[in-house]
């Protein structure tokens, strides 16, 4: 296994691509490609630095996944936080390369357009609190099963991206009408600052919840599937 600093650098680069590739997407090109188109682009970023990364860093990309692979005894608590500042940065550093592209258009309002994570008057189609956090709990917990099943090793060798990246794209596909899809501590926080107001307000909420999820997720797997480490 590769040194923990590669491993970080990794994380930073597959999340970096995350945002970049899904919320630039959103923001850049979403009157274009719509919301299919971002889901899409979302389950691209995760399928493609699956395969670029994922025998350096396992692919994270999310901090919530790499909790969950805790909770299901796929990954070491002592490098959770190594890998969670990775995501943050990578993250960050795309939200501010993304702002930096989108503000060079006349009039662009960063508020509300920034493809930011909210509930209530922050949801895309105004969703109230309790469905949009249950949404995201519900979502990440999904994921992790598709993730865990994916990658263990009862499983066929070589596919796991391929479903997983399709996974994150029905996710957006349920959920963009929502809350905007977060799934993805790293990834909301990426825009949130950006974006401002009411998105900075509610960020602890895709925080809390897509954690709740994830550990929910991996320890449901736990329960049913193997928990030989990938």
């Amino acid at each position: 296994m590769p040194n923990l600093t590669k491993r970080m650098g990794a994380e930073f680069f597959g999340t970096f691509w995350l945002v970049l590739g899904g919320c630039g997407s959103a923001i850049l090109a979403g009157q274009w490609i719509g919301r299919a188109g971002v889901s899409l682009a979302f389950g691209l970023t995760v399928l493609t630095m699956a395969y670029a990364i994922g025998h350096i860093s396992g692919a994270h990309l999310n901090p919530a996944v790499s909790l969950g692979l805790w909770a299901g005894g796929r990954f070491s608590a002592r490098d959770l936080i190594p890998y969670i500042i990775a995501q943050v940065l990578g993250g960050f550093v795309a939200g501010a390369l993304i702002y930096v592209i989108a503000t060079g258009k006349a009039g662009f309002n960063a508020y509300g357009n920034f493809a930011a994570n909210g509930v209530g008057s922050a949801s895309p189609e105004n969703y109230r609190v309790l469905p949009g956090l249950i949404c995201e709990v519900v979502m990440t917990g999904m994921f992790l099963l598709v993730i865990m099943g994916a990658t263990d090793k009862k499983a066929p060798a070589g596919f796991a991206p391929i479903a997983i990246g399709l996974a994150l794209t029905l996710i957006h596909l349920i959920s963009i009408p929502v809350t905007n899809t977060s799934v993805n501590p790293a990834r909301s926080t990426a825009v949130a600052f950006f974006a401002g107001g009411k998105f900075v307000r509610q960020l602890w909420m895709f925080w809390l919840f897509p954690i709740i999820g994830a550990i929910g997720g991996g320890l449901i797997y736990r329960l049913l599937g193997s928990t030989d480490k990938a």
